[in-house]
């Protein structure tokens, strides 16, 4: 019997080490330093800075790399319109879209939020690699 319990621990800690990177639809948003409640500190405590986004810890770990199609973000923050999927909820057409999760993607400026924000559509499918991932997301 207690070789069996070491084989379930063993196989949890393999199963959290080999984590692997997933393909997600999201509805992605932006937000900027002082926008509202927000303010320059993450809910992790670190500052917030380009580069930077807001997920539901629960789906996706703090410090993942949220890939997008411009470029990559760290997972850093969170706020209850993210968790609750609000957006998501609000304008999504499909079942798909209905049950996407909610990125929120830090800017400076409202000027700059705004202007990605309508260059880009409300759903993506966003890469996400989790922080113990062994991917090198320098390569193209």
């Amino acid at each position: 019997m207690k070789l069996f319990y070491t084989v379930i621990f063993l196989l949890s800690l393999a199963s959290a080490a080999f984590a692997r990177e997933e393909s997600v639809l999201a509805r992605v948003t932006s937000y900027w330093a002082n926008e509202g409640t927000s303010g320059e500190y993450a809910s992790t405590g670190g500052r917030l800075r380009p580069g930077h986004c807001a997920v539901d810890p629960n789906r996706i770990p703090y410090g993942s790399k949220v890939v997008f199609a411009d470029g990559v973000c760290t997972a850093v923050d969170t706020g209850p319109a993210v968790v609750n999927r609000k957006a998501a909820r609000l304008c999504g057409r499909t079942a798909s879209q209905l049950k996407a999760i909610v990125v929120d993607r830090f800017f400076e400026t409202k000027l700059e939020a705004m202007a990605w924000t309508n260059a880009h559509s409300e759903f993506m499918t966003l890469q996400i690699v989790p922080p113990r991932s062994r991917r090198d997301l320098s390569e193209p």
